[in-house]
């Protein structure tokens, strides 16, 4: 009986021991080329338009319910979306617009479904917090805080069970780290080595309250170092270092080392959600966060800078962009709300 507990007591040290040397091994930044760079800003200014277009959609009263802007934390699921390979999968909390269309899901639809038209990816059903996509492995949107991590747990031990080598993601912010269901979460995934990437999306406030005054450690990265899960700190402001901590976090989870948590220092820009005001904070915060670190326009700079994109180039992409997100709109404004058959389908009884 002692020797079994000795030889247990050396696999856990072993374990911890290596999971202490992964969090100092992950690279701070990676190197982009210039399709890169561009393909990350037109990416992130796609998320940035939508959503400002979504936030005016609301205050006109096409959008009903709850509607949680990704304004400010663009970089996080874009560099995060360039290390995926094809059937990883990612499952989020209610902030979710961003995830969907990162992972290529039609914005049509997700403006119809935001709008609760039929056209909408849930058929108008589901609302802002509610859509999937099977086909782009996207397993939600979720409204009840934490409940996406057990299930993007439960994704990652299909994986396992199946040894397809995919990685889930399952994302939360720094409100939610304090729930209960992500420490079971933890501490299964760590017990069967499952390929999960736990994505905490600090932006520095959960709902009203700044993680100082909620949470009594704020190094959210190490939640998980009693169970042995390494983690690391991001600056979650800039794209090329998310893409090269998820390339670490990605090779970590695909060669059978179990979970890995980046925590993603980011920002939102706006409240809570469109019902919140954000009083909590002041005008120069904001302020000095989007004129010193906005995501977008440190990409910006360093295409001007390289000479890698003219001024007219990327005011001719901004356009474009623009007018997919103006049709978007159009589609889920003029698209016919569900017919009041549609209540009694995709009811589990």
């Amino acid at each position: 009986m002692a020797g079994t507990q000795s030889k247990s007591s050396g696999g856990r040290a072993k374990s911890a021991t290596k999971a202490r040397g992964a969090m100092k091994n992950a690279p701070a930044i990676a190197e982009f080329s210039k399709e890169e760079e561009l393909n990350a800003y037109r990416e992130m200014l796609f998320i940035r338009r939508f959503e400002e277009k979504a936030g005016q959609l609301y205050g006109m009263g096409l959008i009903g319910g709850f509607c949680h802007l990704y304004i400010g934390q663009e970089a996080v699921v874009v560099g995060m979306e360039m290390a995926k390979e094809q059937g990883d999968q990612m499952i989020t909390s209610y902030r979710d617009h961003a995830h969907m269309l990162a992972c290529g899901m039609d914005p049509k639809g997700v403006m119809a479904e935001l709008t609760g038209r039929s056209g909408g990816l849930s058929k108008g059903k589901g609302g802002s917090m509610h859509m999937f996509s099977k086909e782009k492995e996207f397993y939600g949107g979720h409204g009840i805080v934490g409940a996406q991590v057990a299930l993007g747990t439960g994704l990652a031990f299909a994986n396992r069970y199946k040894e397809n080598g995919k990685v889930s993601m399952a994302f939360f912010g720094d409100g939610a780290a304090n729930q209960g269901q992500i420490y079971e979460s933890f501490n299964m995934a760590k017990l069967w080595n499952l390929p999960v990437i736990y994505v905490i999306e600090n932006n520095k406030y959960g709902m009203g309250t700044s993680i100082e005054r909620a949470s009594s450690t704020t190094d959210l990265s190490q939640r998980g170092a009693s169970f042995g899960i390494p983690g690391v700190q991001v600056d979650g402001m800039d794209v090329r270092a998310v893409k090269a901590a998820t390339d670490y976090a990605m090779d970590w989870c695909r060669t059978g080392n179990g979970p890995y948590i980046l925590e993603m220092i980011t920002y939102r820009y706006r409240g809570h959600s469109m019902s919140d005001p954000a009083k909590y904070r002041s005008k120069d915060e904001v302020q000095k966060m989007r004129s010193e670190h906005d995501p977008i326009e440190q990409v910006r700079a360093r295409l001007l800078e390289k000479e890698w994109a003219s001024e007219d180039e990327l005011k001719a992409l901004d356009k474009e962009v623009r007018a997919v997100v103006a049709a978007s709109a159009e589609f889920a404004t003029n698209d016919p709300e569900p017919d009041a058959s549609e209540l009694y389908t995709d009811i589990l009884l």
